[in-house]
This record gives structure tokens, sequence and C-alpha cells, in this order.
């Protein structure tokens, strides 16, 4: 499984459960598109968290590149209803930084064959 992770923080004036509510709209779409394999949408709770990063965190599960590469080609597309219900998010957020994280050893690892 690769997991992107994206942090951010709300533009002013927005407000959260709206954001929450076109986030969801949008993967919801991703996921019934075969695009995404599930989602959270999390909050730093009682101010904790490491320095520097937003209040908000967002994982996306894929079951691989390929099909991140998808719907990364399917956004730069541009095309409706992907444009809007991306632009619904985006539009919102701020402060963004990305990651990408894989479940570790993975399929692809073999154990006990390490030459150091």
């Amino acid at each position: 499984m690769d997991i992107y992770h994206s942090w951010f923080n709300l533009k002013p004036g927005v407000k959260d459960v709206e954001l929450v509510e076109q986030a969801k709209r949008y993967f919801e779409h991703l996921k019934a598109e075969g695009l995404l394999v599930g989602y959270r949408i999390m909050r730093r709770k009682l101010g904790l968290g490491a320095a520097g990063l937003p209040e908000f965190h967002v994982m996306l599960e894929f079951e691989g590149l390929a099909q991140l590469d998808k719907l990364f080609a399917l956004v730069a597309s541009r095309t409706e209803p992907i444009e809007s219900l991306h632009h619904g998010v985006n539009a919102r957020v701020t402060d963004a930084t990305f990651a990408l994280y894989r479940d570790f050893p993975d399929e692809v690892r073999v154990v006990g064959q390490e030459l150091f």
C-alpha cells in the first residue's frame, strides 16, 4: 500500500466542516472511480504536533504507484467533474506539504537476502 500524505491549514474565512464536506465529496468520487482505496481526514488534537506541521492531515491510500499515477493524470487533465471537485478542496487550503510513504516491508521486499 502506498500512502500519499498532505498537511495543510485552512485559508482565512474557510469553515472546517466546509472543507471536510468538499474533501469527502472529492475522495468518495475517486473511490467510486477506482482511483483511491481509502482516505482519512484528520485534525491536530490538543495542539499536539511536530513543529512546523500544519493543523490538518489527509492520508490517501493507493494499491500502488500505477493507481496514483492514474489519479494524477486525471487531475492534470483539468476536465469535469474532477476539476471542480479538486478545486473544491484546493481553493480552501494553504501551507500544503506532501509526502509519499509505503507499508514496510512491502510485498516486493525479499527478507533474509540482504547483503548488509
